[in-house]
């Protein structure tokens, strides 16, 4: 076959026809045939439910055949009610060339999907039943990130420097929380702080559907090293401890908001007063946040009140250990099971900010008394006393752990050299 490929190139070029093209192809001309053209085999929509659907109406938006509507909705109703559908969940609904019914998948939740398939004939089975129904659960894995942030003029807040390592608020929650008891996230953070977090990101397929736990974190905050390392003893549940081996639960929390309060008004023997106009003893601090806000206790505790009161608003009064007590004013709500004689924990909701009571705007009003005088809660929490330490039979396991996580901090990978040649 070359030779002949030679040969032919060859001739044409002895006759003067060049490489342009100037020798012809003198064989018969190509014969013409019809295309092939091939069945249509269907098509796929994907979607995600509009608030009031049901699945009749994606049927029908869908225009599938009548004849599969109804068998469908027997099939599908009395399992899985379409008052369950919720607005924004994805759906994807497969259809044959006839638009009948070959494959629905709604997502109910992250861990579970409804699958709906036309039946199969099987010996003993309801020959009626045109389609089966079933509940799927998603694959999922837990992989280990590491990523680093830092605090600059542009990111100032835990928040910003995260996102912009592509985290996004729940994993900056996490970290407050960790080292909720020595840091205020809205004040103490400054440019060149940096935080490091090694944490479990959930998959599926492929895709990150969530957080799971955080296994280690550091903070660089002011020239001090915070660091907190996921540890379970031989007897008890996993818990965070620093590297000395304290835990990082503190008698306080530095606040009582969730994440990045900011004062507003401060501890004072002679503030004035903004409605009334006089000075007078502000007892407390507020913290400006927005409506609604999530308010959580302080410490362990028994609650005293949960009422309305004439300058305070919705008031929750809490009672913790060695004497103290905590207030909490101007809530919109209450959380739930708030009341008189209730046990409530460290970081549970109390309730919402809110503008109750004699107030110009929306913000929380924090009190905190020992043994029965008021304090300034902003500097009695920062005195918090550090945690309790690992058991002593427990210290060689946590020791080897923190090594161990120590080596997955961005800090600890080693940058390759950059060859210069």
């Amino acid at each position: 076959m070359r030779r002949g490929l030679i040969f032919v190139l060859s001739s044409c070029l002895l006759a003067g026809g060049g490489a342009t093209g100037a020798c012809r192809d003198t064989g018969p001309a190509p014969r013409r045939t019809a295309d092939i053209v091939l069945p249509h085999d269907g098509r796929r929509v994907e979607g995600t439910v509009e608030p009031g659907d049901t699945f009749a109406d994606l049927l029908h938006r869908h225009q599938v055949e009548l004849d599969d509507r109804q068998p469908f909705l027997d099939a599908v109703e009395p399992v899985f009610s379409s008052r369950k559908l919720r607005a924004q969940h994805a759906y994807s609904l497969t259809l044959g060339p006839d638009f009948r019914v070959r494959e629905l998948t709604y997502r109910i939740d992250p861990d579970r999907f409804l699958q709906v398939l036309p039946a199969v004939a099987v010996a003993g089975s309801d020959a009626s039943a045109r389609f089966t129904t079933e509940f799927v659960s998603y694959r999922r894995e837990v992989g280990m990130v590491a990523i680093r942030g830092d605090i600059d003029r542009d990111h100032p807040s835990l928040v910003a420097a995260l996102e912009r390592a592509g985290e996004d608020v729940g994993l900056a929650v996490g970290i407050a929380e960790l080292f909720g008891g020595d840091v205020d996230f809205y004040r103490d953070l400054q440019p060149g702080d940096v935080v490091e977090v090694v944490f479990e990101q959930v998959l599926r397929d492929g895709t990150r559907v969530g957080y799971g736990d955080i296994v280690a974190a550091r903070l660089t905050n002011d020239g001090r090293l915070l660091s907190a390392f996921r540890f379970q003893p031989a007897a008890g549940k996993a818990a965070y401890y620093d590297a000395a081996g304290l835990s990082l639960k503190r008698f306080f929390l530095a606040s009582p908001l969730k994440f990045e309060p900011r004062v507003t008004s401060g501890f004072s023997y002679r503030r004035l007063h903004p409605v009334l106009g006089i000075r007078r003893p502000h007892l407390g601090a507020d913290f400006g946040a927005p409506r609604g806000a999530p308010v959580v206790a302080i410490a362990d505790a028994t609650v005293v009140s949960a009422r309305y009161t004439a300058g305070g608003g919705n008031t929750v009064t809490l009672r913790h250990a060695a004497g103290y007590e905590s207030r909490y004013l101007h809530l919109s709500a209450f959380g739930a099971g708030v009341r008189p004689g209730a046990r409530v924990s460290q970081g549970q909701v109390i309730g919402r900010v809110g503008a109750t009571g004699l107030v110009t705007g929306a913000h929380l009003h924090y009190e905190l008394l020992r043994n029965g005088r008021h304090v300034n809660p902003v500097a009695e929490q920062k005195r918090n006393p550090p945690g309790a330490p690992i058991r002593a039979g427990d210290q060689a396991a946590f020791a080897a752990r923190r090594a161990e996580l120590d080596m997955r901090f961005v800090s600890a990978v080693p940058v390759p050299a950059v060859s210069t040649n």
